[in-house]
C-alpha cells in the first residue's frame, strides 16, 4: 500500500501483480508491460520468475525500501496528472485467452472515487464517530484498489487481513461498519451457518426452514403462511442475535463484487440483518459500472448504474457501456481495443436486462453460451448456480455439451453421486427438453489457480477444463444409456 500510493504521488504508472498466478503468467505479463522495476516482497519470487522465462528487470525487496528512517522532505512534487494521463495498467484474468493489460487513466479514477463516495455517505448517512471498515481481498484488482483509495479518502479506520484462516478474529477485532466480499466467501459463511442448524435439528431447523420461506416469500411479493412469520419472529427473537453479532455486530452492509451472488444468498443475509449492495463491473470500466443505493436492494439484482455511466443492451442481450469510467485501451493490443469497442460503447461480453426501475441484473457471459446440437442457446450460469446451491460438497459447478446431444455438468468437491443425480432429476423436472443436464462428471479436487483452471480472481477457466478434461467428457458421451 505504501509504495503504491508513493508511486501513484509520483505519477509512475503501477502494474500489480497477484503473487498466487502462476509464474508463467507473471512473466507474460512482465514481458508484456515491459515494466522499469519490480518490486517484490517474497525473495524467492524474482528467481521463480527468471526460471519462467521472465525478462532480467531490476529489482528491489520492499523491506529494502523502506528500512531505515523516513526522509524529512518527499522526494519529488506530488504529480499533477491531465485527465488522460495513464495511472496503471491492470491485468485482466484471461479466462479464455492471455491477459491483456488495462490502462486506467486520471479521469476513470477520479470519477469512480466521486461516485462510490457519494454512495457510502448514504449508506454510512447519520452515522457518527469513527467510521471502520474490514478488507481481506489482494489489492492487485481494481474493486479493491478502490475501496482502499475510498477509505483513505474518507478517513475510514482500514482494518487489513492477510491471513484468511484469521478471518473470523480479525473481524470480531475490527468489528467493520461495512466490507468487500466476493461471493464464494459469502455462501460459505451461509452454508456453515445451515449446516450448524441442520445439525441442532428438530424445532430449531423447522424455525430456521419457515423464518427463510418467510423471506423469499416476501422478496417474492407473496403473502408468507402466519407459520412462516411466526418462525421469522421466533428466529429473530433466538437464533438470528447469536449469528448476526459473531459476523459483524455493527455490520451496516456488506459490499459484494467479482461475480454474481446467489439470490438465496443474498436473501440469507437479509434475513440476519445485513443489507447486502452488489456491485457489477470490470476493469476495463474502473471495476464498476453500477451499485446498489442502500434502501433500494431488489434481491438477484446490481443496482444502477453510477452517476453518468450510461448502459444499453447490444447483440445477444450484451450489456454495453459507455462513460467517464470506461478505459482508455489495452496495452501493446490495438487491434483488441479496437475489437471492444461499438460505435463508441465498450462491449463487456456479459449478458444482461434490466427493470422498470433500472437495475440491472447479469445473466452471464456471452461466450459462455453453450449450444447444444439442437440449436439452442443456453446461458450456463444460472443452472450452474442452481446445481450447487442442490448439491452437498459441491464447489465448483461448470456445464458443458456445446455441439453435443444434451447438456453435462462438471461438478468439483466430495459429492456424493446419488446425491448429484437426486439434484438432477429435481431440476430437470423443471427444464424445457433443451435445458435438462443428462450427464455428470464428479472431480474429487477443486480447481484452483495454481492448477491453472482458475483465474487470479476465481473464476473457472472453462476452456482449461475442457481441455484438461476431455478424455473423461468423450467417455461420458460415448456411454450407452443416457438419453440424447
Amino acid at each position: 500500500v505504501a509504495a503504491d500510493l508513493a508511486l501513484l504521488a509520483e505519477g509512475i504508472v503501477v502494474v500489480p501483480l497477484y503473487a498466487r498466478q502462476r509464474p508463467s503468467e507473471l512473466a507474460g505479463i512482465l514481458r508484456d508491460s515491459n515494466p522499469s522495476l519490480l518490486l517484490y516482497d517474497s525473495p524467492e519470487l524474482p528467481a521463480t520468475l527468471l526460471a519462467a522465462d521472465a525478462p532480467e528487470i531490476p529489482s528491489r525487496s520492499l523491506g529494502e525500501i523502506l528500512e531505515g528512517d523516513a526522509p524529512t522532505e518527499p522526494a519529488g512534487a506530488a504529480a499533477r496528472l491531465a485527465n488522460e494521463d495513464p495511472i496503471t495498467i491492470i491485468y485482466t484474468s484471461g479466462t479464455s485467452g492471455e491477459p491483456k493489460g488495462v490502462v486506467l487513466n486520471a479521469r476513470n479514477l477520479e470519477h469512480m472515487v466521486g461516485a462510490t463516495l457519494e454512495r457510502l455517505d448514504l449508506l454510512m448517512r447519520g452515522h457518527g464517530g469513527e467510521e471502520r471498515a474490514f478488507h481481506y481481498l489482494p489489492f492487485c484488482f481494481a474493486g479493491s484498489w478502490i475501496l482502499l483509495l475510498l477509505a483513505l479518502t474518507r478517513r475510514t479506520t482500514l482494518t487489513l487481513n492477510t491471513d484468511l484462516n484469521r478471518i473470523v478474529d480479525d473481524l470480531a477485532l475490527a468489528q467493520p461498519h461495512f466490507f468487500q466480499n466476493v461471493p464464494v466467501l459469502m455462501d460459505r459463511v451461509r452454508d456453515g451457518v445451515e449446516k450448524a442448524i441442520h445439525r441442532r435439528g428438530g424445532p430449531v431447523r423447522a424455525i430456521w426452514q419457515g423464518a427463510f420461506r418467510c423471506t423469499v416469500a416476501a422478496a417474492n411479493g407473496e403473502k408468507p403462511s402466519l407459520k412462516d412469520r411466526l418462525a421469522l419472529k421466533t428466529a429473530r427473537a433466538t437464533l438470528i442475535p447469536s449469528i448476526r453479532a459473531r459476523i459483524g455486530a455493527h455490520l451496516k452492509s456488506l459490499i459484494c463484487g467479482s461475480a454474481p451472488l446467489s439470490r438465496d444468498t443474498q436473501l440469507f443475509f437479509e434475513m440476519i440483518g445485513i443489507p447486502v449492495l452488489q456491485v457489477y463491473g470490470l476493469t476495463e470500466t474502473t471495476a464498476i459500472c453500477t451499485m446498489d443505493s442502500p434502501g433500494q436492494v431488489v434481491p438477484g439484482r446490481v443496482g444502477h448504474a453510477v452517476p453518468d455511466v450510461e448502459m444499453k443492451l447490444g447483440e445477444n442481450q450484451e450489456i454495453l457501456v459507455r462513460g467517464p469510467n470506461v478505459f482508455a485501451g489495452y496495452w501493446n493490443k490495438p487491434e483488441a481495443t479496437v475489437a471492444a469497442f461499438q460505435d463508441g460503447w465498450f462491449r463487456t461480453g456479459d449478458q444482461g436486462e434490466m427493470d422498470e426501475a433500472g437495475n440491472w441484473r447479469i445473466l452471464g457471459r456471452v461466450k459462455n453460451l453453450i449450444v447444444p446440437s439442437s440449436g439452442h442457446n443456453v446461458a450456463p450460469e444460472p443452472l450452474e448456480e442452481k446445481l450447487s446451491s442442490l448439491v452437498p460438497g459441491a464447489q465448483q459447478v461448470v456445464l458443458i455439451g456445446s455441439g453435443r446431444p444434451h447438456l453435462s455438468a462438471i461438478v468439483t468437491g466430495p459429492v456424493d453421486p446419488a446425491e448429484l443425480e437426486r439434484a438432477l432429476e429435481a431440476m430437470n423436472s423443471e427444464l424445457p427438453h433443451y435445458k435438462k443436464i443428462r450427464g455428470s462428471i464428479v472431480v474429487a479436487e477443486p480447481f484452483t489457480i495454481e492448477s491453472g483452471l482458475v483465474t487470479a480472481n476465481g473464476k473457472v477457466r472453462r476452456d482449461a477444463v475442457a481441455e484438461r478434461l476431455a478424455d473423461r467428457i468423450d467417455a461420458l458421451y460415448a456411454r450407452e444409456g443416457i438419453p440424447a
